[in-house]
């Protein structure tokens, strides 16, 4: 008797039947097989993804997305000033008292003025005349409303005296003549009207005998007109000639006359008087 080891699973025919061939008997088992294996892992599959009833229920939380914000590169705006003048406020008014300059060669009526003679005094002789650095001595009063203020060319020079006087309700100080030992006028007189030419007339004693003069009018340091006159270089002399101008804008001026230094050339010593035009 022989052992038959099948080497895959018998199929019992009916009766009658015709068996099937073994090709096709193993395409159905393999199908079976196959057709298992797919319900299995579909119940492995229903089992696993099956919430059980007391699970709770997943809360799935919100996803927030949180863009940062892009730095700005625009450039910050200044605002433009304006170019709007401020309203402006008037200020009060503060001229001085009007004061009458008929007998003033120092200031003129429009000028600053001064609240002490000494420093009137100084700048005439500077400003006006044309000392340079002068020597300027105390105020002597004459009366309770003028006096005197000696100026030098240097402290041993001759001396110019410069003569002051308060005018105006405002008490201000100025000069309304200066005059010297050494050069003296006899005409025009001061305060005379005069018309060009002008004759001048007086006596000296200069450097070389020489008298520069002029003719100014107020408000303003350039003559008019101007002179030569010589008196005596040694001793006193006197001196006579005339000075033609042009015509003056202003009713007031002055005649001024100055002597020089030897040494130098400087202003050394002056004598001026007030006059009015004949217009």
């Amino acid at each position: 008797m022989s052992l038959i080891t099948p080497s895959e699973p018998v199929e019992a025919v009916p009766e009658g039947a015709v068996p099937a061939p073994p090709r096709d008997r193993k395409r159905r088992g393999l199908i079976a097989a196959l057709v298992t294996a797919i319900a299995v892992i579909a119940a492995l599959v229903a089992v696993i993804a099956w919430p059980d009833e007391g699970d709770d229920a997943v809360t799935t939380e919100p996803t927030t997305t949180v863009t940062a914000a892009a730095p700005t590169t625009e450039t910050p705006t200044t605002a433009a000033p304006s170019t709007t003048a401020p309203p402006t406020t008037a200020a009060p008014s503060t001229a001085p008292p009007a004061v009458d300059t008929t007998t003033a060669v120092f200031p003129s009526a429009g000028a600053p003025r001064y609240d002490d003679p000494v420093a009137a005094a100084r700048a005439f002789a500077v400003d006006f005349v044309g000392f340079t650095d002068p020597v300027v001595g105390a105020y002597r009063a004459g009366d309770s409303r003028s006096g005197e203020v000696e100026v030098r060319a240097k402290s041993t020079g001759p001396a110019t005296t410069v003569i002051v006087r308060r005018l105006g309700p405002d008490g201000s100080w100025w000069v309304i003549g200066a005059a010297t030992d050494t050069v003296t006028v006899t005409s025009p007189a001061a305060g005379e009207v005069i018309a060009s030419p002008v004759a001048v007339t007086g006596s000296a004693l200069a450097w070389e005998g020489n008298v520069q003069g002029e003719i100014r009018q107020d408000g303003s340091r350039a003559p008019l007109g101007t002179g030569v006159f010589t008196g005596g270089g040694d001793v006193v002399r006197p001196f006579s000639g005339a000075i033609s101008f042009t015509t003056p804008s202003r009713p007031y001026g002055a005649l001024v006359l100055v002597t020089h230094s030897a040494e130098d050339g400087r202003v050394w010593q002056a004598t001026v008087l007030r006059v009015a035009f004949d217009r």
